[in-house]
């Protein structure tokens, strides 16, 4: 068997690219950083990277239902810890998306700055040599000569705020408008960039926390009075305005009839407060979306719930608890769950697993549930334990959780306002004395606020001025004949969509056109 063999020869090969060494590795890497499309996939980025702070309750502003997750979840709530997603905006992978962002948009706003600055002061370009190229055309015949109707057309266009160019020969003339549509673009990605900027000064210089206090107790701008303290990672914990205040008293009210009944009407939680100790008191009413301000810092009411107070004796006949404790409400009508813990007790540590109901009813169905929000039959069911409540363990407990693993339960009960409870065995009672209302404020302070809030009115102000202008071109050329007359050319180009050009040439032309007109029979009545 016989093969062919080509023999021709190989085809010279291309030309080998030079290698880019460190610095052209470099200078591409910063290219494509800076690059338009890159900023828009890294905002794509952010926008995703944002939406777990939305799904799952966040230690800045909801801690008590971080608790609550993990209680409901114990295997799982660790693990999404572990990545941050119960503090999404803190997290070091968020923070690499915000910092790359913020460099990508610096990189490439700020060269659009300067050559939009150089856009701005160009005057517009001369006049094709073709006009009838041009997406709108137009012509007319005028008596005037072509410098007069080069000149007429300048004027209107100037009285139309275009910026007007005459050609030098006088024949001509180049109009230009919409410079602002650009403008209003590169203002709007400055606008992300101060935005950026805003959250980054409140990232680092600015401290957020949260704190429940209960009626009659007192706060003071410390890091041990917080439940939830975030500190910026440039500022220091000494650096706290050192502030305080007491809740006086807490009011809720609530639609008593109609379809609405139950639900919300106003929270209103009245403090007094000292900007610093030895200061002179003042009076404040804290309500939601209303808070009160402190030398830049801002307190806001968050929520509300119900702290029931409780007398505990032990075997012996001491007083071995008495206050009031927080508990967490559980559905619309302030159904709380919460936990008694007694370790001075003797002869056992006691421990009680409790819910509170504000206007308690025995359902057959459902058990003790509360019909309403308002506190008109307050109940408390209690159950109770005795033995090791595990404290003496080192490990950390939830004050919303009672570990029972080393205890047993010796009872249940359900007690009035006033009502007391002798547990069995002769290990002492409970008294249920009322309650107190608490509130959960959030303490926070952010420098960068005002600068963000800018930020937002620049970009909307920027997006608004890219949407409405358009920019658009005009050229008028003027043609004298052998016979007189003059030919007059107008044309337009638009520079962006959407632009309407009738609507600037066809006044154009009609102005063109009229002086002539009524010009003739001026010259025939003289």
């Amino acid at each position: 068997m016989a093969f062919d063999v080509d023999e021709r020869p190989a085809a010279p090969a291309g030309p080998t690219p030079p290698a880019l060494g460190v610095g052209g590795t470099l200078r591409y890497l910063w290219r494509l950083l800076t690059s338009m499309r890159t900023a828009l996939v890294l905002l794509f980025l952010l926008a995703l990277a944002a939406v777990p702070g939305s799904v799952f309750p966040q230690r800045g502003v909801a801690p008590l239902r971080v608790r609550d997750y993990f209680l409901a979840h114990p295997s799982a709530a660790p693990v999404m810890d572990r990545f941050g997603l119960f503090d999404v905006y803190a997290s070091a992978w968020f923070a690499a998306i915000y910092l790359l962002l913020l460099i990508s948009l610096t990189g490439c706003v700020l060269p659009r700055t300067v050559k939009q600055w150089r856009t701005i002061r160009a005057l517009p370009p001369a006049a094709p040599r073709n006009l009838a190229r041009m997406p709108e055309y137009s012509t007319l015949d005028s008596g005037d000569s072509p410098r007069d109707v080069v000149t007429a057309a300048a004027g209107q266009l100037r009285e139309r705020r275009f910026r007007v160019l005459v050609s030098d020969d006088g024949l001509s003339v180049a109009a230009e408008k919409g410079y602002l549509r650009e403008v209003g673009n590169l203002l709007f990605h400055l606008a992300l960039l101060v935005l950026l900027v805003g959250v980054a000064l409140g990232s680092l210089f600015g401290y957020k926390g949260t704190v429940v206090v209960v009626e009659g107790d007192g706060f003071a701008n410390t890091p041990t009075q917080y439940d939830d303290l975030t500190l910026g990672r440039a500022f220091h914990a000494d650096r706290l305005p050192p502030f305080s205040f007491t809740l006086d008293t807490f009011k809720a009210s609530f639609v008593t009839d109609g379809p609405k009944a139950g639900q919300p009407a106003g929270f209103d939680a009245y403090v007094t407060y000292q900007t610093e100790p030895g200061a002179t008191s003042q009076k404040a009413d804290i309500r939601v979306n209303y808070p009160l301000l402190i030398d830049g810092t801002k307190v806001y009411l968050l929520s509300h719930g119900f702290a029931p107070t409780f007398t505990v004796r032990d075997g012996d006949g001491n007083v071995v608890f008495s206050g009031s404790v927080p508990f967490l409400p559980q559905d619309a009508n302030f159904t709380s769950s919460g936990v008694v813990k007694v370790p001075d007790a003797q002869p056992d540590q006691l421990g009680f697993q409790a819910i509170f109901l504000p206007t308690a009813v025995i359902d057959p169905q459902l058990g003790p549930i509360s019909v309403s929000p308002e506190p008109k039959d307050p109940r408390v069911f209690l159950g109770a334990y005795a033995g090791d409540l595990g404290l003496d363990s080192g490990q950390p407990q939830s004050i919303y959780l009672l570990t029972t693993d080393q205890m047993q339960r010796i009872g249940r009960q359900d007690l009035g306002v006033g009502q007391t409870w002798h547990l069995p065995g002769e290990r002492g009672s409970i008294r249920f004395d009322g309650y107190r209302r608490f509130a959960n404020f959030q303490v926070s302070s952010d420098p960068g606020r005002q600068v963000a809030f800018w930020g937002a009115v620049l970009a909307l102000t920027g997006l608004i001025v890219s949407l409405t202008v358009r920019r658009r071109r005009v050229w008028v050329r003027a043609t004298g004949s052998p016979s007189g007359r003059t030919l007059v050319e107008v044309a337009a180009l638009a520079r962006t969509e959407g632009s309407d050009l009738e609507a600037d040439v066809d006044p154009l032309v009609v102005a063109l056109t009229g002086p002539s007109e009524h010009r003739q029979p001026e010259e025939q009545q003289s």
